[in-house]
Parts: structure tokens; C-alpha cells; sequence
């Protein structure tokens, strides 16, 4: 019998390996044939060496020219139409919108869209997202509710959003939370010595609560809190909420944070922390914080769709409203203070994280929705 042909389509090979590689390895595992359609920067090689077929497509995520991006949606449906695949995952706003229409037009019958946060064009008041935010509500609706599609979202807040605003129908979402975290991996070890690191590691985006950060960072300095506040990403320049490379060296060479851009290594890197910090104005389930508190790192974060996931109040961090710099000095400061509240909420954290969120367990979910999805009469 030929294997179930499995496809993702995400905008990036970078993103594909940090997120999707695991469960494409597990559908692997469970006799799927799984191929991923990126665009191909330098992690290609890793993508083929775990048996995963690579499909390379030119792309850019904040691309807006009409023509162009029907040229790719045009590619997109001929590889669906040649291929046939018999499930096809979509994952994040534009292979979502871009991915559905394509499989539509090619005959796809089973179609999996998963979106990992509302971003840019639902948070930002610029009128350019307040234009864009309405036709991506309308191309949902047209998009999302035909027959064998599935919405994947990550927090409880997206699905009640979604389910109260009618964009898709009730019984075509499943919660999946997040892309799960390795938690052998990502595991706790011991305290470094010298001042306490206060860490946010992501993207260098205003949207991320960087700006925030910052400023939470030079208050914290002016009292004279004894810690580094270090920042971990690069700029990213595909994003419209993207913070130029000038701006981060500034405020290193100002002295107010350390900016230490792309880091591979991330369990070491996070193994340096004493706490981690997310101040994001909206996610959907930040994987940075999941695998923080997989490392028994106590977190502070906005208290917005996503981190709210991760973060227990008192428990495994604190939530502070989003864009208070007030309110996240305090908090951050509270931890740098407090060695034994900081081990208490990292062991917390670390036990959650083993419980509801690892690898295994969104793995496991995710190829129960294939299994559900093949075993539809269609």
C-alpha cells in the first residue's frame, strides 16, 4: 500500500526546523511520506538529512505586489496538483491563506491550517493592518470551512475569538498548544554566578515587546538593580514590526543591554539565564517560554493571549499588562531580588512543561488530527 503523502508549507526552512521537524520525524515514523515546500536559506541540508523531502519556493513574507503573489499561489497549486498529497499543512497567516487557495483550486481534500499567532495585522492600529485585518477576516471565511479542512490554534484565547466572531465554523478548530519542546534537551542546570541575566530571546521586534524591555532595563539601571539584561535574535527584516540592527546597536552601546543576536545553541544560551522575559503584545504560544521554563527558568511576560499559557501567575512566573514598563520593572526586579522565589517558580515551570507541553505530547496530537483526517470519508 503507498504511504499517505503528508506536505507542510511555511515560509521559512529556519522556522520549519525549529518548530515542525520533530513531528514531520514521528510522521515519518508512522509511515507517512512527508515533504516541506520553504524557502530554502541554510538549513536545507538538515531538513533532507532527517528524510524529509524539500520543495523550494521563492517567497517573502511581507511581500505585496499583486503579481507576484499570485505567481506563487500559482506555483503552490502546480506542486499540489502534480504531487497529490493527501494531507497538506499549512502553518502561519501567509501559507495559510496562500496554502488554502491552492488547495482548493488543486483538489486537496484534506487540509490542515495552523496559526501560530494573530501578529502584526490584529495588533497593530497602523491603517495599513487595520486595511489588511479585514481581508484576512473575509479570506478566512471563504477560506477555512470547506469540507476536510481542520484550524489548528494554540491558545484558548484565539479559539474563543475565533469561535465568538463566526470566521470559522465551531467544529473545524482543534486547540493544539504550541509546537511542544524537547524537554531532554532543554533541561535545568545549575545557577551561573555573578549578576543575575535577565534574558528575552526572539525575533527583534517592537510587536515582541523589545522596545519595552529596554526601557524596563534603564529604569531597573537608574535604581541601581545589580543584573545584565541581555538580549538574544536578530532583527528581522521580512516583519513590518522589525527593529533595525542600528537601533539594537545604540542601546548596546549606551549601555543599557547587551545584544548578542542569533544564537544556535539555545539550551546552552538559556542555561545562562537567571529569568526570562517576553513583554509581546500578542502570541501564540511562545516556544521561547516553553523552553525556559523546560530549563526551570522562572518567567515574566505580558499577560496577552499566548504567554498566559505558560505563565501562572505566582506560580511558574508573573503576567504584568502589556506595554506597562512600570509594572515589568517591578517584576523583574522582584526576581533578580530573590534567588529562592526564582528556583520555586523554575521548578514549577519545568513540571508543567513536562505535563502539558512537550514534544511528545503535541506530537502525539497532531498525528491523532492526520489519522482523524485519513480516516474521513471525504
Amino acid at each position: 500500500m503507498a504511504r499517505a503523502k503528508l506536505f507542510f508549507f511555511v515560509t521559512e526552512d529556519w522556522y520549519f526546523c525549529s518548530h515542525r521537524l520533530a513531528l514531520a520525524v514521528s510522521a515519518i515514523e508512522e509511515g507517512f511520506d512527508v515533504a516541506v515546500i520553504t524557502r530554502v536559506s541554510e538549513h536545507g541540508k538538515t531538513i533532507t538529512d532527517a528524510g524529509v523531502r524539500l520543495i523550494p519556493l521563492r517567497m517573502s513574507r511581507r511581500g505585496m505586489n499583486p503579481l507576484r503573489e499570485a505567481a506563487m499561489v500559482f506555483v503552490l497549486w502546480r506542486i499540489y496538483r502534480m504531487e497529490r498529497p493527501d494531507i497538506v499543512h499549512h502553518v502561519a497567516m501567509k501559507p495559510v491563506l496562500y496554502g488554502a487557495m491552492a488547495a482548493r483550486f488543486a483538489g486537496c481534500k484534506r487540509v490542515v491550517n495552523a496559526i501560530a499567532g494573530l501578529g502584526y495585522i490584529f495588533i497593530s492600529h497602523q491603517k495599513k493592518a487595520k486595511v489588511l485585518r479585514q481581508f484576512v477576516k473575509q479570506a478566512f471565511r471563504l477560506l477555512l470551512n470547506y469540507p476536510g479542512s481542520r484550524l489548528v490554534l494554540q491558545n484558548g484565547d484565539d479559539v474563543e475569538l475565533f469561535r465568538r466572531s463566526g470566521l470559522v465554523d465551531s467544529g473545524r478548530i482543534t486547540l493544539i498548544r504550541g509546537a511542544g519542546v524537547d524537554t531532554r534537551r532543554f533541561c535545568p542546570a545549575p545557577e551561573s554566578t555573578g549578576k543575575p541575566v535577565v534574558m528575552l530571546a526572539s525575533r527583534m521586534l517592537w510587536d515582541k515587546g523589545v522596545g519595552d524591555f529596554v526601557e524596563a532595563a534603564a529604569l531597573l539601571r537608574r535604581e541601581g538593580v545589580a543584573a545584565r539584561f541581555v538580549l538574544v535574535g536578530e532583527s528581522d527584516p521580512e516583519n513590518f514590526a522589525a527593529i533595525p540592527s542600528e537601533q539594537l546597536r545604540i542601546w548596546q552601546e549606551a549601555g543599557t543591554v547587551e545584544w548578542w543576536g542569533h544564537q544556535k545553541d539555545m539550551p546552552r544560551v538559556l542555561g545562562q539565564a537567571h529569568l526570562v522575559c517576553l513583554p509581546s503584545y500578542r502570541e501564540g504560544l511562545p516556544k521561547v517560554l516553553l523552553e525556559a521554563a523546560s530549563c526551570a527558568k522562572p518567567i515574566v511576560a505580558a499577560d496577552v493571549p499566548g504567554c498566559r499559557e505558560i505563565v501562572r501567575q505566582g506560580e511558574t512566573g508573573f503576567l504584568v499588562p502589556a506595554r506597562d514598563v512600570v509594572a515589568l520593572a517591578t517584576a523583574l526586579k522582584c526576581l533578580v531580588n530573590s534567588p529562592g522565589l526564582r528556583r520555586r517558580m523554575g521548578d514549577a515551570g519545568r513540571r508543567l512543561v513536562i505535563e502539558e507541553f512537550s514534544q511528545d505530547i503535541v506530537n502525539r496530537q497532531t498525528l491523532r488530527l492526520y489519522r482523524e483526517l485519513l480516516a474521513c470519508p471525504l
